[in-house]
């Protein structure tokens, strides 16, 4: 149990490293993948000169519901990456926090270092969780 314990913190990072790089290019726009296929089509109909208003107008409906989409996506996205880095920082501060509580009960002689060490490793945790809420923000206003 004790094993397992010292492995989950660096398991938790692990999963958050993994959705900070995963999920922005889960966001990604599908308007990008609509106008690369429009390319292909209007390549290979190159003898249309012109096509109806008609179809100009559907063409316009479906580029803002893919914005809409798009929106959405990018709200998911980003709740999603400060969700679970919040979720885990917040398991990793705690089982910080019960063993340096732990260590200073049975040497409370050492209450100092064990305490010094505690503030470094929640300062790094912390730091996680806030490029976390950076990569969410990126993915809000910049994709």
């Amino acid at each position: 149990m004790n094993k397992v314990l010292k492995i989950m913190p660096v398991f938790l990072a692990v999963i958050i490293v993994m959705l900070a790089v995963s999920i922005p290019v889960m966001a990604m726009s599908d308007k990008k993948k609509d106008n690369s296929a429009k390319t292909v089509v209007s390549a290979a109909e190159k003898t249309v000169v012109m096509q109806d208003a008609e179809t100009l107008t559907a063409d316009n409906e479906k580029e803002e519901a893919s914005d809409s989409s798009s929106t959405g996506s990018k709200a998911m996205a980003a709740a999603i990456v400060v969700g679970l880095a919040a979720a885990a920082g917040a398991i990793g501060m705690g089982m910080a926090i019960s063993k340096s509580a732990e260590g200073i009960s049975r040497q409370p002689e050492a209450a100092g270092n064990i305490r010094t060490s505690l503030m470094l490793g929640l300062v790094f945790i912390e730091t996680a969780i806030i490029y976390a809420l950076i990569v969410a923000i990126l993915i809000i206003f910049v994709m």
